[in-house]
């Protein structure tokens, strides 16, 4: 099991943040971007990244709806261990690969089994409301979302195959709310 040490440089969406919330550690520059484009793409939108962040719902959900963060916030927020000039990325990345190599290995690994173990996972019951909601809503929207920014126009959405459907979303069994 290796350690997990992201530095991150320029901008950091879809999967890069992906990859990025999966680090054990994180260093970025000042001015870095991080945004989640899933609402532009899926049903529902990236709902998953306030989860594994461990974010407030407020931001959570700004997350989710694919507004853009400097790396600023996310640091203020937690999510970033260090925020650096860009001349200070490697060196600062090195001095913690360093700092960890003087810990005792089973320290390191036994920290890090117990670490990852209390990340925050999204509960099953909320994983099928979410496979419900994939299918709630208008699927030609997804590709409407793409094409405004080539064709240089507003976009169309058609919302829902029936109007009535945005009275039946789907909800989660348990009547948890």
């Amino acid at each position: 099991m290796a350690d997990s040490l992201h530095i991150i440089s320029g901008n950091t969406h879809c999967a890069g943040k992906s990859l990025v919330e999966r680090a054990d550690l994180r260093v970025a520059v000042q001015g870095a971007t991080f945004e989640s484009l899933e609402a532009k793409s899926r049903l529902p939108g990236g709902y998953d990244h306030g989860v594994h962040g461990n974010l407030p719902h407020s931001v959570a959900t700004e997350v989710a709806f694919a507004f853009r963060f400097t790396s600023e916030r996310p640091h203020e927020l937690g999510f970033l261990n260090r925020l650096v000039d860009a001349n200070e990325l490697l060196p600062t990345a090195r001095e913690m690969v360093a700092h960890l190599l003087t810990l005792p290995p089973a320290s390191r690994v036994n920290t890090l089994v117990m670490m990852r173990a209390l990340r925050p996972r999204v509960p099953d019951e909320l994983e099928q409301l979410v496979s419900r909601l994939k299918d709630h809503g208008e699927k030609e929207d997804l590709m409407e979302s793409r094409r405004p920014f080539a064709e240089k126009r507003p976009p169309r959405f058609k919302g829902w195959d029936d109007p009535e459907d945005r009275h039946r979303t789907p909800k989660l069994q348990s009547g948890r709310k």
